[in-house]
């Protein structure tokens, strides 16, 4: 639906967000989050609800929610198609009436504050509400956030999914109300809670846990081996020497590699001459790294001006070779 692109018909190259930095940590205070959308990218798709529940040393202070109405509509009139309706219930009539988004979003970039957010999935949330915040308001959204997700697959690597209603059946939470934002808040504060009791009670405090992980989440290009035999020499990856920087959104940067494996490709630890990519994890643009560059980043930079065939990519970039050639 929305676009943030303007002016042209040629696509233009999309700035870096200069979002918030992504924490490892149990803050006293915080913010839960959750929005419901109209598909999946921030660039085609609206906000039609937005939520968040104010949370003081563990006690709930405050909350916020609002329906959104989309500038944008379908051919026949509607806001929604009908599987966002049937997921959500969230109406088109419902929509008809909310109001617009800068409204809600000025609202709720008040109520949220200087807050630490707290989200499953939550580079999805934020990364939504960062460009609304740009295209409404002017403004940047660069709240600090916490990803329940994220410590989900810290805490059992063990575990292939680390959906919300995975983390709600692993401990006994009522999943039925979800897929409205207030409620998927309250539904990630319980499970963040059993997360923190968890890690608690297996490793006596938090830093334990993540000098624990730590220890055992050293992982070598060396490692990452396929048992693929038939390659498509087509793809863009194939016989391509591939380097990762920086913690990737969608997906654990061991699933990522494998990926390179099993279409042909090869990983490496560090970059060299022979790298041919380097994909850039979207926190590498975080301001807080010096420069806005990590030094893999730097020196790939510097290999290219010297004429070497290598190119630096972002991660969308780079899941972008799969599905354009499935």
């Amino acid at each position: 639906m929305i676009t943030f692109s303007f002016g042209t018909d040629t696509p233009q190259k999309k700035q870096p967000r200069n979002k918030g930095k992504s924490l490892i940590l149990i803050p006293e205070n915080y913010c839960i989050i959750d929005i419901e959308t109209t598909g999946l990218s921030p660039d085609f798709d609206s906000i039609i609800e937005v939520s968040a529940v104010k949370y003081i040393n563990g006690l709930e202070t405050d909350h916020f929610t609002s329906l959104i109405k989309p500038e944008d509509t379908y051919d026949d009139g509607s806001y929604i198609d009908k599987f966002i309706e049937e997921l959500t219930g969230i109406t088109n009539e419902m929509l008809s009436t909310a109001p617009d988004p800068a409204s809600v979003l000025k609202q709720f970039k008040i109520f949220l504050g200087n807050d630490i957010l707290i989200g499953h999935n939550i580079n999805f949330d934020i990364n939504f509400l960062y460009d609304n915040f740009s295209y409404y308001l002017s403004e940047t959204f660069s709240n600090n956030f916490v990803d329940t997700m994220r410590i989900s697959r810290m805490l059992h690597p063990e575990e292939h999914h680390h959906r919300l209603k995975d983390l709600s059946e692993r401990y006994s939470i009522d999943y039925s109300k979800a897929h409205r934002a207030l409620e998927d808040c309250y539904l990630t504060h319980a499970c963040f809670e059993h997360l923190t009791a968890e890690i608690s009670q297996t490793y006596g405090n938090f830093q334990n846990f993540i000098d624990s992980y730590k220890h055992s989440a050293v992982l070598k290009a060396a490692d990452i081996t396929t048992s693929n035999k038939d390659f498509d020499i087509a793809h863009p990856l194939y016989g391509k020497v591939c380097v990762f920087t920086g913690t990737l959104e969608k997906m654990p940067r061991k699933e990522a590699m494998q990926l390179v494996a099993d279409v042909g490709g090869v990983n490496a630890d560090s970059v060299t001459k022979k790298t041919n990519f380097l994909i850039l994890g979207n926190n590498d643009y975080c301001p807080l790294i010096k420069d806005g560059k990590s030094n893999k980043q730097k020196k790939a930079e510097k290999l290219k001006l010297e004429g070497n065939d290598i190119e630096v990519i972002p991660e969308n970039v780079f899941y972008d070779m799969f599905e354009n050639n499935n």
